[in-house]
């Protein structure tokens, strides 16, 4: 495999961008090697610069749910950007957006969009400090909500990937407002949200883990979170960033039946263009501004061209079908995948939902933090870099999740299951 061209732009890129590159995990240093740059994509394939073809299972860290450049989606942006890139006014478009994803998640009576994940969480979180008058956020060790400052306390992605413990900058004095509590703790759980020395206005967390490789709560925990949230007047957030309309229409909170007060979203919403949302309850919504004095601003909140990527994108899950073709190809593929490891006696733990899923080099079960830091993150690596020499597109990272897509045709899922099988045979010599 040559990658003359995609070493020359890394070296060039050093000397003008940290790292060489706009995410850290980009940088693929966990997995011994540099990054490759992409000059293309179609459907579930995306081509290097050095004309290098892979089989993509990051999917742009899960926005491209249906395929990179689906015609739908380009004939979308093409038409929008005719008319012009960003008005920094109101269009019909984000009107029509905003209805269609109300309509598709029951929790959200109104909805606000932003720029990014991000975004929406750090929005959602002071919207719900507003709202209770209360200061404390808890979230889960392990779970990522992006990189402001109160969410840099055991975070996950691109924090455990690159053994950051958090991040200089981050003041103690909004540190100390932000409790991280074990994942899947459902006796840790009530005895802090019960403690009546904290002053709790939210509960933050992702309904399925996606950022220490995907980890799915165990029955009864959700249950038990929205219970005592309710019970004690705390605001429960939920960060459908990965997992809106990955995991179904109505995202993770229909598959498991929880009514969160506010959701953020992000990623399939924009079509793969930047966006993300937050949401909920219409007494919560209604104390952002204007209406109300909870402030939120952004020039390109609603840019036209990423409300229209993202009305063709939803428009195409809402087919009759969409997710049950979906979720029957992730589980064959997943069961072939589990049953290659098996057969090899691999020491490996595949955990999985819908169209997400991360195979963690070690022996499960795999539930929370503590579990997922015991993966073995040089044999990833060294698996890391088989798949891409068998041209097959990973995560550089253990701890991130790899998705299928609706572009995945059975001959992509039989190439990339041959070369898993050869990958995880070198492992084992």
């Amino acid at each position: 495999m040559h990658t003359t061209q995609s070493k020359t732009l890394f070296e060039q890129a050093q000397k003008t961008i940290p790292g060489g590159v706009n995410s850290p995990v980009r940088a693929c240093r966990s997995v011994g090697c540099d990054p490759l740059f992409v000059q293309q994509a179609s459907g579930c394939e995306i081509v290097d610069v050095d004309g290098n073809r892979f089989i993509d299972f990051v999917c742009s860290w899960g926005p491209m749910i249906a395929g990179h450049a689906h015609p739908n989606v380009v004939e979308a942006i093409q038409r929008t950007a005719a008319n012009g890139a960003s008005f920094g006014a109101p269009c019909a478009l984000e009107v029509e957006l905003a209805e269609l994803v109300c309509d598709s998640i029951p929790s959200m009576d109104k909805v606000r969009f932003v720029n990014s994940g991000t975004e929406a969480t750090m929005s959602a979180v002071r919207l719900a400090r507003g709202y209770t008058g209360k200061s404390v956020v808890v979230k889960f060790d392990g779970c990522y909500h992006g990189h402001s400052d109160s969410f840099l306390v055991k975070a996950g992605s691109g924090l455990i990937t690159l053994g950051i413990p958090g991040s200089p900058g981050v003041p103690e004095d909004i540190v100390k407002n932000t409790l991280s509590i074990p994942y899947n703790d459902t006796v840790i759980l009530e005895k802090t949200l019960r403690d009546p020395e904290l002053d709790i206005a939210c509960v933050i967390v992702e309904p399925v883990a996606g950022n220490m490789g995907v980890v799915v709560p165990d029955e009864g925990f959700h249950t038990t979170l929205r219970a005592l949230t309710q019970e004690l007047g705390i605001v429960l957030i939920f960060d459908e960033v990965i997992t809106g309309f990955r995991l179904g229409l109505g995202g993770a909170q229909e598959r498991f039946g929880i009514t969160p007060d506010l959701t953020c979203l992000g990623k399939i919403i924009g079509g793969g263009l930047p966006v993300g949302a937050y949401g909920g309850k219409k007494e919560i919504m209604d104390q952002v501004a204007p209406d109300g004095p909870v402030y939120q601003a952004g020039t390109l909140s609603g840019n036209p061209l990423a409300m229209a990527a993202g009305l063709a994108t939803l428009k195409l899950v809402r087919q009759e079908g969409f997710y049950e073709k979906l979720e029957e190809k992730s589980d064959w593929f997943a069961q072939r995948l589990a049953d290659i490891a098996s057969g090899i006696s691999l020491p490996t733990t595949l955990n999985r939902i819908g169209s997400m899923m991360t195979c963690f080099f070690a022996q499960g079960p795999i539930r929370d933090y503590e579990s997922a830091m015991k993966a073995d993150t040089e044999l990833y690596a060294q698996h890391y870099r088989n798949m891409l020499t068998g041209g097959v597109w990973l995560a550089p990272s253990q701890f991130e999740a790899a998705f299928i897509a609706a572009s995945h045709q059975e001959e992509h899922l039989e190439k990339a299951l041959a070369v898993t099988e050869s990958s995880f045979k070198k492992l084992m010599n």
